[in-house]
């Protein structure tokens, strides 16, 4: 496998707390971003925090898709890393805060194993 990836980083404000403390709509975001994206999925872990928040991972053959979220903040911290030409991870990344209806976006996209790290943030 090609060893140079896209790794999206992703800052979602003022997303739908409801969704956000929703482990099972969580999961069911992240899988279909996933394949949206046309990634192909291996494994899929999800937990649910008391009283609030739940942190989950997509681990694709070309990387993972991750999130950390903040319900009582209505934020989530998502990253979605691809490696190799074949994934969009944009894709991915557009369903998710469409699905996470947030409000405020700001994204970095950092290439990977291409030498010298150098951020692209995009908003």
């Amino acid at each position: 496998m090609d060893t140079k990836g896209r790794h999206i980083i992703a800052e979602l404000w003022r997303c739908n707390q409801d969704i956000l403390n929703n482990l099972e709509q969580l999961e069911k975001i992240f899988v279909h971003a996933a394949l949206k994206a046309g990634a192909e999925i291996r494994e899929v872990a999800f937990h649910q925090f008391a009283p609030d928040g739940v942190s989950g991972v997509v681990i694709i053959s070309e990387s993972h898709l991750t999130i950390h979220s903040f319900p009582e903040s209505g934020y989530a911290s998502i990253d979605v890393y691809t490696c190799g030409d074949t994934i969009n991870p944009y894709l991915a990344v557009n369903y998710i805060t469409e699905h996470l209806d947030a409000k405020e976006i700001e994204k970095i996209e950092i290439p990977r194993g291409m030498g010298k790290v150098q951020p692209q943030i995009q908003l």
